[in-house]
């Protein structure tokens, strides 16, 4: 578990959980949802002491479920948001997850496994952000170092426009940070597309090769299952981020300029992640039509190969078919036949069969018969 204090442009991380308000800025309690079901009675209680306010026992439950997906709900106190992540898996380096609750995970390609789709949830009150990850997830740690590094301003300069203070660069609200946490939970799947891309390009190449045999249906299948996986997810994903936004336009307007300035600027970064998001789902979508596409070409070419094999062999049916004719009339058992008794009829009769033979593949190949549709 991880606590910070952010007020007045400083960010501080406290070694215990707070026992009343703060006077100024607002807490950020950040843990696992093993520790969040082991501490439930303290983290209650210090939520009672610094918002006079409890979780409602559904949410507990929301918040405990590792199986739930993206949503948004609310109550009169506070505000309640379970956003599913797309991020690579460290498993192997992460403590294991409490049996009841196993880390559900992608199937098809590697990069498809690496994926975890854990949920991670964000329970919004005025003053104090309660936010519960996998144990595994990386983004809270990586963002809670962004943020001490703000607050000391020695954060790299290429991450800020020129002339900002690192000041400006810390959140101004829990709902900010939320957002600012579930951006990051977005970008993470952004930086998978390059090697999911490259995955399933691959497979279109091996789809599109005329002589080779694809063999690896049963992943190909797999991927395609896990790719509508992914745009379900990122549906739900839209979906709960559209009603967040919707839930902060019948927001109270401020009364100061200042507090009006921090409210469109969180719209902004709501609206900001939405679009992340659809990105998300624009690419995932893209990959399902370009895999069905894949697959709908690699039979194409199958089968236009496999035309291109019919012709040639019924061409050259065509080509004998003549010649057994005529070998199938001197085969008679007749006993006048023509040339059957004449010493150079053997040789009229090859010559003829030649002349048609070479008469008709001139004829096939003229009308490119025995020519192929393609380079193969």
């Amino acid at each position: 578990m991880r606590i910070f204090h952010i007020h007045q442009g400083n960010a501080t991380e406290l070694a215990t959980l707070p026992s009343q308000p703060p006077a100024a800025g607002f807490y950020w309690i950040s843990c696992t949802r093993a520790a969040f079901g082991e501490q439930l009675g303290l983290l209650q209680a210090a939520l009672q002491a610094t918002t006079g306010l409890q979780l409602v026992d559904l949410h507990v439950s929301d918040l405990l479920n590792a199986q739930l997906p993206s949503h948004y709900d609310y109550t009169s106190q506070y505000d309640l948001l379970v956003f599913r992540r797309l991020a690579a898996s460290s498993a192997g380096n992460a403590p294991a997850s409490p049996p009841s609750a196993p880390p559900e995970r992608m199937t098809g390609p590697p990069v498809l496994r690496r994926i975890d789709t854990s949920p991670v949830g964000f329970a919004v009150f005025d003053q104090v952000l309660l936010s519960v990850h996998p144990s595994d997830c990386a983004v809270r740690d990586a963002y809670a170092a962004r943020l001490l590094a703000a607050a000391r301003g020695d954060a790299p300069r290429d991450h800020r426009p020129p002339g900002s203070s690192p000041v400006a660069r810390l959140p101004t609200s829990p709902a900010d940070l939320m957002m600012r946490v579930v951006n990051l939970i977005v970008d993470g799947y952004l930086d998978l597309r390059r090697e999911l891309s490259r995955q399933l390009d691959h497979w279109q190449a091996e789809l599109l090769k005329p002589r080779a045999r694809f063999a690896n249906w049963s992943a190909l299948l797999e991927a395609r299952l896990a790719l509508h996986q992914l745009d379900e997810i990122c549906e739900d994903q839209n979906t709960a981020v559209q009603d967040w936004i919707d839930a902060v336009e019948t927001w109270p307007e401020p009364e100061t300029p200042a507090l009006q300035r921090e409210l469109d600027l969180l719209k902004v970064r709501s609206r900001d992640v939405l679009e992340h998001i659809e990105r998300v789902v624009h690419h995932v979508r893209r990959l399902e039509q370009s895999t069905e596409t894949a697959v709908q070409m690699h039979f194409s070419v199958q089968s236009n190969r496999t035309n291109d094999i019919m012709r040639t062999l019924t061409a050259l049916t065509a080509v004998f078919l003549p010649l057994n004719l005529i070998a199938g009339i001197f085969g008679m058992n007749f006993e006048f036949i023509p040339l059957v008794h004449k010493q150079d009829g053997f040789w009229w009769a090859m010559g003829s069969m030649m002349v048609i033979a070479v008469a008709l593949i001139a004829l096939f190949w003229r009308k490119r018969y025995l020519a192929r549709t393609g380079n193969h």
